[in-house]
């Protein structure tokens, strides 16, 4: 009975033969001793073979990467039971070529005994650490489909992994990714558990989702203020203090839960009740354990703060105090494409002139990417959305028709280029209500942007709408 292992060696028998060697010539060749080779071809029962062997054999006899790796698999289970040194070996040799059949042919072999979620489990983690987040992603995906205990940590972090792996350029990908999971996010460690609070709490930040927002940040100040009180005691009370193992310092998630809380309140129309908390995180100077990122943390928040109580003065129709946030713009250039779009929110709200300040910014306003290369493309194309949207209503305000329509129909285009699925309905509503005064080129280009927004129910009822009205 020929079985995939025979065939590997009926294979390199052949090959051999073909190219006129002896097993001496040919394990000089290929840099593997004569008796091995005699062990692998010979042997009874023939020894095995490692996947480095292979690889020799297969570039000797002239055969690309990856060359019977879709056999090999059966060499990995000797006598149906699994060699995890050899498993592992091919695996790691899988994900360096991009072998995902085999990898997955494997796993399906495996998780044939549940147990062996643990031995996968550790090598996706292997895989995270050392920065191959890509490769890691089909072990977590086995962990999260074949772990018994639903409540184990181990589930809770593939779970997390894959959530933070999966976070793009998509609104729509990002939020199924933020979907799935969620309701592990309380079976994590502490110090993942942070995190991924964090995240969702951004994720739903560019939904618009302020509600989630706020429950979000109010989960992770809890969490934070518990484990901060408990980090606290810690520091008064052992000389050898180490802090807990986080992503970020332990204050930034302090600050920030804050911040976001302040953020989801300001969008919210609730501009006096953010003030409260931009104070919690105007000066944590007092935090214990700050070490030297810690410190730059507190600084951050501090800018943040004195940015943001600015913002609620001018967004509660303070403008006089303009002039002190144009100053502080001019110093901190970075704040200048998320300060202009609420300027312009609240000068449209309050119908006052801008018109000046946004001269003076127009060349930073334009060349904004400069200043934020540290930034998700998707957090920028966000705001970028945002901005577009506000001068069109500021434009449209001011009976600049020609350049408003060209605003918005740039914020749709954005919003399209990462699907968020909120702001085009809001731009598709605004729309509707000024098509009359667009151009035939606007509205030609703005009907062939509507035929590529998706299938959502929703968005398509708005523009089949809007055609059965022209």
């Amino acid at each position: 009975m020929i079985t995939n292992t025979t065939t590997i060696r009926l294979e390199i028998e052949k090959g051999i033969r073909q190219k006129g060697h002896s097993l001496s010539s040919f394990g000089k060749l290929a840099g593997i001793n004569r008796g091995i080779i005699s062990g692998i071809l010979n042997g009874n029962p023939p020894k095995s073979i490692s996947i480095r062997q292979l690889d020799l054999m297969a570039e000797a006899l002239g055969h690309p990467e990856g060359w019977m790796y879709e056999y090999y698999v059966d060499e990995c289970f000797i006598n149906e039971k699994a060699d995890w040194r050899r498993i592992k070996a091919f695996l790691l040799r899988c994900t360096e070529i991009g072998r995902y059949d085999c990898i997955q042919a494997v796993l399906d072999r495996l998780m044939e005994d549940l147990s062996n979620t643990v031995s996968v489990f550790g090598l996706a983690e292997e895989l995270y650490e050392e920065g191959k987040v890509k490769e890691s992603l089909p072990f977590y995906e086995c962990v999260i489909e074949n772990e018994k205990h639903q409540h184990s940590e181990r589930l809770a972090i593939a779970h997390y992994r894959v959530f933070r792996a999966s976070i793009g350029e998509n609104t729509e990908e990002t939020f199924r990714a933020a979907v799935r999971f969620e309701p592990f996010r309380d079976r994590l460690p502490e110090n993942f558990m942070l995190d991924g609070l964090f995240y969702l709490a951004n994720i739903y930040y560019l939904l618009q989702n302020w509600d989630t927002v706020e429950r979000y940040a109010e989960e992770l100040s809890n969490l934070v203020t518990m484990v901060y009180n408990i980090e606290s005691k810690k520091i008064d009370n052992d000389n050898c203090y180490l802090p807990i193992k986080t992503e970020r310092p332990l204050v930034f998630y302090y600050g920030q839960s804050s911040l976001i809380k302040g953020v989801a309140l300001e969008h919210k129309g609730h501009y006096e009740e953010a003030k409260k908390y931009i104070l919690q995180y105007m000066d944590l100077s007092w935090f214990k354990g700050l070490d030297e990122d810690g410190e730059k943390e507190v600084h951050k928040l501090t800018y943040f703060a004195t940015a943001n109580m600015y913002l609620m003065d001018v967004m509660m129709g303070n403008i006089t105090v303009l002039p002190q946030y144009i100053g502080f713009l001019e110093n901190h250039p970075e704040e200048i494409l998320p300060a202009i779009s609420n300027i312009l929110k609240a000068a449209n709200e309050y119908e006052f002139d801008i018109d000046e300040i946004l001269s003076k910014f127009a060349n930073v306003i334009k060349n904004d990417f400069v200043y934020s290369k540290s930034q998700s493309k998707i957090s920028l194309t966000s705001r970028y959305i945002n901005l577009h949207y506000q001068l069109a209503i500021y434009n449209l305000r001011k009976q600049s028709n020609n350049e408003g329509i060209s605003n918005l129909i740039e914020s749709l285009k954005l919003s399209i280029k990462i699907y968020n699925k909120n702001k085009i309905l809001d731009i598709i509503a605004l729309m509707q209500q000024i098509k009359s005064i667009a151009t035939s080129e606007q509205l030609a280009e703005y009907e062939n942007l509507l035929k590529g927004v998706g299938s959502d129910e929703k968005i398509n009822n708005f523009v089949h709408s809007f055609f059965r009205s022209n």
